[in-house]
């Protein structure tokens, strides 16, 4: 009696774990039958989806190789950013010489910019005269590696540098009566097109205001020395001086500005690429007087991501060059660092979120409440999406799931994916 008493406990346990294992095994073999369909035969697709309650592996395909992460790179920005940066922004410095206020520039990317609204240091400053700019805390290019040279004018290339200001673009038009104007007025324009197609001379900052009535264009201004001064100057209703050469042993003293926070949300949900540059080299500064983002990420890379299984090759903050390789897997790692450092909560509001916000707004819809919530990278035929999916079970998940080399529009691509994700969705 004993015995068949423990062949049905026997029984029931292996009903049990058959029960819990097969769901798991048929997710798999669903999820292997749609990535492995006609549609990604002729492009490079790698998916990886981890459990962070369990640590176990829930897909993998192609995770351990690298990919073109394009704008999947701002993950790295954002974990840098909140490891380094405090929870406001440091906006300026400053010291005393003699009865001069000298400045320096902390890489932030609010300052004057038209979609925050920071007055703070600039009336700390308003209330000195002599003020002077020093001008030689930045080690890097304007320009990021593996940046496309015929994207200078580009809205969405603005230059890098110490002391940012506009957004480090001017922005212009036509009004109703076919008038030019131009916003800071300190820089020279036209109202023609320029013979070479560009809205931008290549070598100084003449703008070329082609456009109609009523629209506004975005262009990326030169940063050099002349141009920040004379709109630091304009800002500050006074003249300001430059210092080229500056040493001392005196202490800088920090002005702060915005909370970090809505500067994060900012990058994430729109990509900003000027926002997620400057997060980068703004970090740097926490770690020396000097601004790079190098700085940064050789730090990060040989300090709190010194684990990753796959070492990324990470050249800058935005994803714009070409020259960043990160695999699926240490996608997956930075954000599953991310979620246990900063919690759940905090970074769903920071990330774009599936039918409703951001760069996800039309696309992966969840059943009247999001399910997904990650960043989007998009390069011309390349198209990744990182970052958190909510499964109907209460689970939290994290993925990456990347697309390379892929001829024509992405929305293709966003399709075949958005019944992959939905499908973990509804059955893990």
């Amino acid at each position: 009696m004993l015995n068949k008493y423990l062949l049905f406990l026997l029984s029931v346990f292996l009903f049990i774990v058959s029960c819990g294992v097969k769901p798991h095994k048929k997710l798999k073999e669903e999820v292997d039958r749609q990535v492995s369909s006609p549609f990604f035969k002729n492009q490079f697709t790698g998916f990886f989806v981890f459990d962070p309650e369990t640590g176990d592996t829930v897909y993998s395909h192609n995770a351990d190789k690298y990919f073109t992460p394009a704008s999947n790179t701002k993950i790295l920005t954002l974990f840098s950013a909140m490891e380094l940066l405090p929870e406001k922004l440091p906006a300026l410095q400053y010291q005393y010489i003699n009865d001069t206020l000298l400045l320096r520039g902390t890489g932030d990317p609010t300052l004057l910019h038209p979609y925050f609204e920071l007055k703070t240091p600039f009336e700390f400053v308003r209330n000195f005269d002599p003020v002077a700019l020093v001008w030689n805390n930045f080690d890097e290019n304007p320009l990021g590696p593996g940046w496309s040279w015929g994207d200078f004018d580009a809205y969405y290339s603005p230059e890098r540098s110490a002391l940012p200001l506009h957004g480090n673009i001017v922005l212009g038009g036509l009004d109703d009566q076919g008038e030019g104007w131009i916003s800071p007025r300190n820089f020279t324009y036209r109202n023609t097109a320029n013979p070479s197609g560009f809205q931008r001379d290549r070598h100084q900052n003449i703008f070329y205001l082609n456009a109609k009535a009523g629209d506004t264009l975005e262009i990326p201004y030169i940063t050099d020395s002349t141009a920040v001064k004379n709109i630091l100057s304009k800002a500050l209703q006074r003249e300001v001086h430059l210092k080229m050469k500056h040493t001392t042993t005196d202490e800088w003293r920090t002005l702060y500005g915005i909370k970090a926070d809505s500067v994060y949300k900012r990058m994430m949900m729109v990509s900003d690429n000027f926002i997620a540059e400057q997060l980068l080299i703004q970090a740097s500064g926490m770690l020396s007087d000097t601004l790079s983002g190098a700085k940064t990420r050789d730090y990060i890379l040989e300090g709190p991501l010194s684990d990753l299984s796959q070492k990324p090759r990470w050249v800058d903050g935005s994803g714009l060059s070409r020259y960043n390789l990160i695999t699926p897997e240490a996608l997956v790692h930075v954000l599953f660092k991310l979620y246990k450092c900063y919690g759940k909560e905090r970074l769903l509001q920071l990330f774009p979120a599936g039918g409703v916000s951001g760069t996800l707004k039309n696309y992966f819809k969840g059943d009247g409440a999001p399910y997904v919530y990650a960043k989007t990278g998009t390069l011309s035929n390349n198209y990744c999406l990182s970052g958190y999916l909510l499964t109907d079970s209460g689970k939290t998940l994290i993925f990456s799931f990347m697309n390379n080399h892929y001829m024509g529009s992405s929305i293709p691509v966003k399709k075949e994916m958005e019944p992959i994700l939905y499908h973990i969705k509804k059955t893990y």
